[in-house]
């Protein structure tokens, strides 16, 4: 590849055997603007996590068991793909290599984890090695301003969360924090922006200190003159001024966060400071939705329930009428979306995969792939959406007249997991690990699995991958009330069909006792369910969401649809 062979020529100038690129841009967002999106560009991968490294001889591409299929159909004639975590058959023989990368783009966790792993030296370089990709800034995206969320959105006041910061800082005694994240400072100042493709969030940096003294660091372009009004507690510098900011702070005891504050900004503090904490609290604090948040997001859940259970009916009453592909039928799912006045845009790029395409965990269609919806398959789809007062995320599988036996019984199975995972009796102590191996027992009991964690933390009209809350084989974190998790099993048979059950469920204290709730409102295809294998509770469970689904969705529904909504809303 001539990028590749570009990026190798300039090797000899810094005395390196190869460089490391990853996904995220210097604000480390999930999903990188186009313009920035580093490792698409080297490799052709488009998934939302993956670490390139170009050796003097080969390329080899790092992805997580999500994305080991969609790798390899990207980048897999070039690259030599591994799926994290690695073995030690896999580890590439490059002891002792020099391997330079841009310490803008990096923090420490993961330079001290593929040092370890790799055992190779790090040579950090500011110049970007492959700034000579052509790289469009988006001009309507430079026009558009932050904005302030009212209260009766947010829930709490942002002078209210700032306080809450204060005493964080004064009980710990540290003399600033340094808030990097972009996605914190939206929440503790109650902005958003428009500045990544799927997530409300404004590009910016934040410096507090006790005396509440606040500085905010972004495009001032982006600032108007009312919401600079609104924001009339901080002090407001261009971004471009952030170094120069830093390097005049002399003898300050800084908490920063050891996920989004790059290497670059850590050796900036460190010339004159120190660094007594490396955990932003803001990532703790925005994970426990208020009632009011909990609330309007119950309102975005229904308005994009409505849409997608709407776009089913469409899919099952016409894919044997006329050809619907993936990408037609994702198309189809947003038109019904945007209808919403409230709808904003979508929070992650839609899923649609049917047949084998479906196996692919994060399959984003494209004319190369995209296939038709055909009859005796299945249609899996996820889509979420960004709501002036929520996010959702949802997945459903649907049966396209599908009668193999064998999908059937792990669609069944699938569903119990997802069902016990809802109904799970939650204690002080409950993490996420523990509900991960709840989720996975009905599959396991015919020697099935799946390669990806059973849920994730989701954000208030925010990032719709949130922690520090998942539902994995690792987590830790003790749940609390108010948090947002996605409850979504699923199994995946590589070249033939994937199905998924996905729900965002929240967890809420009710009469000393913690219980989760669904906030998703849409069928579950009772054609691909083996009643015979499912307890009396688990029917009486899904009986009971159907009636909840039909009650909140009939309002949106026209006379042809509110007869379909009663009949996928029956008893099974």
């Amino acid at each position: 590849m001539e990028k590749i062979k570009k990026l190798r020529n300039k090797f000899k100038l810094y005395q390196l055997d190869g460089y490391i690129i990853p996904k995220n841009d210097e604000y480390f967002s999930e999903y990188v603007p186009h313009h920035k999106d580093n490792l698409k560009y080297i490799s052709n991968f488009t998934g939302s996590y993956g670490i390139a490294l170009i050796l003097k001889s080969e390329n080899i591409l790092l992805v997580d068991g999500r994305y080991t299929v969609q790798a390899n159909n990207q980048s897999g004639s070039d690259f030599k793909i591994l799926t994290l975590p690695l073995c030690k058959k896999d580890l590439p023989k490059i002891n002792g290599k020099r391997i330079g990368y841009d310490p803008r783009i990096f923090n420490e966790g993961t330079i001290k984890r593929f040092k370890k792993l790799l055992n190779i030296n790090f040579f950090p370089i500011t110049d970007n090695l492959i700034n000579f990709s052509k790289k469009k800034i988006y001009s309507e995206k430079k026009k558009l301003n932050f904005y302030l969320l009212n209260k009766n959105i947010s829930g709490i006041s942002n002078l209210r969360k700032l306080q809450d910061i204060k005493r964080y800082l004064i009980k710990n005694n540290y003399d600033l924090i340094f808030v990097t994240s972009p996605e914190n400072v939206a929440w503790l100042l109650n902005i958003r922006g428009e500045d990544s493709d799927f997530s409300p969030i404004p590009n910016s940096r934040l410096i507090m200190d006790k005396k509440m003294n606040i500085f905010l660091f972004c495009d001032l372009n982006k600032i108007n003159k009312n919401l600079k009004k609104k924001l009339y507690f901080l002090k407001l510098i261009d971004i471009e001024d952030l170094d120069e900011f830093l390097l005049r702070i002399k003898n300050k005891q800084f908490s920063i966060d050891k996920i989004s504050c790059s290497i670059f900004y850590i050796n900036l503090i460190i010339k004159n400071n120190l660094i007594l904490n490396k955990s932003d609290p803001i990532y703790y604090l925005k994970s426990i939705k208020n009632n009011i948040e909990i609330k309007n997001t119950i309102k975005a859940h229904e308005y994009d329930g409505a849409a997608l259970t709407k776009f089913i009916f469409w899919v099952k009453k016409n894919y044997e009428k006329k050809k619907i592909t993936e990408i037609s039928a994702q198309n189809k799912l947003f038109e019904f979306k945007k209808k919403c006045k409230k709808f904003k845009n979508l929070s992650f790029p839609t899923i649609s995969s049917t047949g084998s395409n479906g196996a692919i965990v994060h399959y984003n269609a494209t004319n190369k792939t995209n296939k038709t919806l055909k009859k005796g398959n299945l249609y899996l789809v996820d889509s979420g959406g960004q709501y002036y007062f929520g996010t959702t995320d949802v997945t459903r599988t649907i049966s396209l007249g599908s009668k193999n036996k064998r999908i059937k019984e792990i669609f069944t199975r699938v569903l119990q997991g997802h069902l016990n995972l809802t109904n799970y009796k939650v204690t002080e102590k409950t993490t996420g690990s523990e509900l991960d191996q709840i989720a996975r027992k009905n599959l396991k009991k015919i020697n099935l699995d799946y390669s990806h964690g059973t849920g994730h933390g989701v954000g208030f009209f925010l990032n719709v991958h949130e922690g520090p809350q998942s539902i994995s084989k690792f987590n830790k974190i003790k749940l609390k009330p108010g948090m947002i998790l996605s409850n979504e099993p699923g199994y995946y048979k590589k070249g033939e069909f994937g199905l998924r059950i996905e729900n965002l469920i929240f967890l809420k204290k009710k009469n000393n006792k913690k219980k989760f709730y669904n906030l998703t409102y849409v069928p579950i295809d009772k054609s691909l369910i083996i009643k015979k294998l499912m307890n009396k509770n688990e029917i009486a469970w899904l009986n009971e969401y159907h009636k909840i689904v039909y009650t909140k969705l009939k309002k949106y529904m026209n006379n042809e649809e509110l007869v379909l909504l009663k009949q996928y809303c029956s008893n099974i």
